[in-house]
């Protein structure tokens, strides 16, 4: 069954797509735009997650009121249920969820990492001390401390068990593509594999191998289905950073994708992935952008703390996306402009007063802190929509103002202000 397209009748092609740099501060940071079929994303952009096609709790309506300009899905997930032919017959991610605006998803490798060696990305000097390994085979085989490993890698793809029902799954380069193409993101992201700090130099320097002969694949398979799947918009294909901590393969990665070309086809924007160490994200991504094209966007994968975004922009990154501010707002913690709170503190019992005075969103301009206290002590469902919805305006509206410093000049000065008020000095 070809799938319903409310884009059938004109179909926007790759010379309709693209990236704009419309202002410029200090050596990297840059503010732009970002044209997709389903509209424009102003940058620097944060892109809230909504893992299976939503944003935990909140309406994809609410969404685009508190101001997120595009949303991202996780491919592994959706791939497992509903399934990608599902979403494809339905019309697409966008239509399915009922977003009309852009939308992007990932290959599926960080899950793959994560579940099949039961680390995360963590941006902490803890991280390389604090989780320990238990390694069958040296240190290349690591796997968190309790976990079972449930991928394995090899030089064609991923075998996985399914964490749903046990159920075994294969991914590939071209398979990704496929199950994206189904999905009908604006943006995708090719198939990785990604390492952790635990994997040993040699290692790293194999994946990384590995992730350049998969993107080759995934520019392939992705201009043939762009050529067979003449009835939906042009859907772009980024390319992704590995190299863990390593300067020469951080560069590398980076010259050696952003100059690919398969057939005439290339990369149409990049993201920054893999495992690192926070006081090192500034360092990795600006050696990263210095060799990229400066006319593609660059995504950072999972970052959305304070510091981290503004150390990001000035490194030259251009968007974002992470799912901490919707997962720490279900277990009662929010953001506010003097730094993170938790609401289940007896101090908020009589807070008959927003979360945050300074906050714009629904939740602080309708409700207070101690009705929010009362829903999480009473167990209340209500009460994880309030603070996702706080959460996610706090960071989409800390990103708008940063790209509003970009164009004014006032970035020094915000980044000061904020991180300052934020972490009790500046960062």
């Amino acid at each position: 069954m070809t799938a319903p397209s409310a884009d059938s009748a004109s179909l926007p092609s790759p010379a309709d797509v693209g990236f704009e740099i419309t202002a410029r501060h200090g050596e990297r940071a840059r503010a732009g735009t970002l044209t997709t079929p389903h509209g424009e994303i102003a940058t620097p952009a944060f892109i809230p997650v909504g893992t299976k096609a939503t944003v935990k709790a909140v309406l994809p309506e609410s969404m685009s009121d508190l101001g997120a300009q595009a949303l991202l899905a996780n491919a592994y997930h959706l791939y497992l249920q509903p399934g990608h032919d599902l979403v494809d017959e339905a019309g697409g991610l966008g239509r399915f969820m009922n977003w009309p605006g852009p939308t992007y998803t990932d290959s599926g490798g960080f899950q793959v990492m994560s579940l099949g060696a039961g680390f995360q990305k963590v941006l902490s000097s803890e991280f390389s001390g604090g989780a320990k390994a238990r390694t069958a085979n040296g240190e290349d085989d690591a796997v968190r401390e309790g976990k079972e490993r449930l991928a394995h890698v090899d030089d064609d793809g991923v075998t996985f068990r399914s964490f749903i029902n046990g159920d075994v799954h294969r991914f590939t380069p071209e398979i990704s593509m496929q199950i994206q193409h189904g999905l009908g993101a604006d943006i995708m992201f090719a198939f990785d594999e990604l390492t952790t700090l635990m994997n040993s130099r040699g290692y790293q320097e194999q994946a990384l191998e590995r992730t350049r002969l998969w993107a080759i694949r995934c520019l392939a398979e992705h201009a043939r289905l762009t050529a067979e799947r003449t009835h939906r918009p042009y859907q772009q294909l980024w390319g992704v950073i590995q190299g863990a901590q390593y300067e020469d393969l951080r560069r590398q990665a980076a010259r050696d994708l952003g100059a690919m070309d398969v057939e005439g086809w290339s990369f149409d924007g990049f993201g920054i992935g893999g495992a690192l160490e926070k006081e090192n994200l500034g360092t990795i991504v600006g050696w990263v952008t210095e060799e990229l094209p400066e006319n593609k966007a660059r995504h950072l994968l999972g970052i959305s703390e304070v510091d981290d975004l503004f150390v990001a922009i000035a490194a030259g990154a251009d968007t974002f996306d992470c799912v901490s501010p919707s997962r720490v707002a279900r277990n009662s913690a929010v953001y506010t402009r003097t730094g993170r709170v938790n609401l289940t503190g007896a101090k908020y019992r009589r807070q008959f007063a927003p979360i945050d005075e300074d906050c714009d969103c629904y939740t602080c301009t309708h409700y207070t802190a101690a009705y929010v206290h009362h829903l999480f002590r009473a167990k209340e469902m209500l009460s994880s929509t309030l603070c996702t919805i706080h959460n996610e305006r706090f960071v989409v509206r800390l990103v708008d103002r940063i790209r509003a410093s970009l164009l004014s000049g006032d970035f020094d000065a915000l980044r000061e202000e904020t991180t300052g008020a934020y972490y009790g000095s500046p960062r």
